[in-house]
């Protein structure tokens, strides 16, 4: 990839996974925050540019296994769902189970486990609620667009105008989720068990950190490949005003 000090930071992990790794070690956000250059990711984060532009360059050298680019829209947005929103929906009950636990036995000790259980719970809400939105609403009509545009028929303008109106929407529900994960990863000391932790401490940080992990790839996958995608099909319609 030529000129990556230039290049956004989501269409570098959208041209390959694999890079995503180097952004995570320098604490650069590869989803929610990939809309600005490398370049400027660096100075924002106070890191040196040319170290990162060589790691990523030796990433480069080697295949991506998983090239998300070459999946039809559909199949993108049925992998999400199947993947990414099932998972998510199986962890919920899991982790707000073990949270409330920890509350019960190590709150007295550790009082930010309170805090961490409340922006768990208010982030596994709007994430319940958000998850349906695209499959109810964006994602359908996407689906109504490839099927228009492979069949010929006609489509009508969507309720919501542009889509560009949904996507900016689940884009602001994706950031504020990045910001709660941000948070719960500073109150876990990044996810480190205390040293007087049990078992189902260490389990359980173990999980959040695993469900912060695939929250990432998730919002990648759709911030900065499908939603680009999806607009561009959009485009290609000639809506009435």
């Amino acid at each position: 990839m030529k000129n990556l000090a230039q290049t956004k930071v989501g269409k570098i992990v959208a041209s390959n996974f694999k890079t995503s790794t180097v952004f995570t070690s320098h604490q650069i956000d590869f989803c929610c925050g990939g809309g600005i250059t490398l370049e400027e990711a660096c100075k924002i984060k106070n890191q040196n540019l040319d170290e990162i532009i060589s790691e990523l360059e030796e990433i480069f050298k080697t295949k991506d296994s998983q090239n998300w680019q070459s999946f039809e829209l559909d199949q993108l947005m049925d992998m999400i769902v199947q993947v990414h929103h099932q998972y998510v929906e199986a962890s919920i009950p899991v982790l707000r189970l073990y949270l409330e636990k920890l509350c019960q036995v190590h709150g007295e000790r550790h009082p930010e486990l309170f805090q961490i259980n409340e922006l768990f719970t208010d982030g596994s809400n709007a994430l319940t609620i958000h998850m349906k939105k695209e499959e109810l609403v964006l994602f359908p009509y996407v689906k109504a667009m490839i099927q228009s545009k492979k069949d010929g028929f006609p489509l009508s303008k969507p309720h919501f105008k542009d889509i560009s109106n949904p996507i900016e929407m689940m884009e602001h529900e994706h950031a504020e989720e990045g910001k709660r994960f941000e948070k719960i990863a500073e109150l876990t000391k990044g996810y480190n068990c205390p040293p007087d932790g049990c078992q189902t401490f260490k389990v359980t940080y173990a999980i959040l950190q695993e469900f912060e992990e695939d929250l990432h790839k998730h919002i990648h996958l759709e911030n900065n490949i499908l939603f680009p995608r999806a607009q561009e099909l959009f485009n290609e319609f000639k809506f009435d005003n």
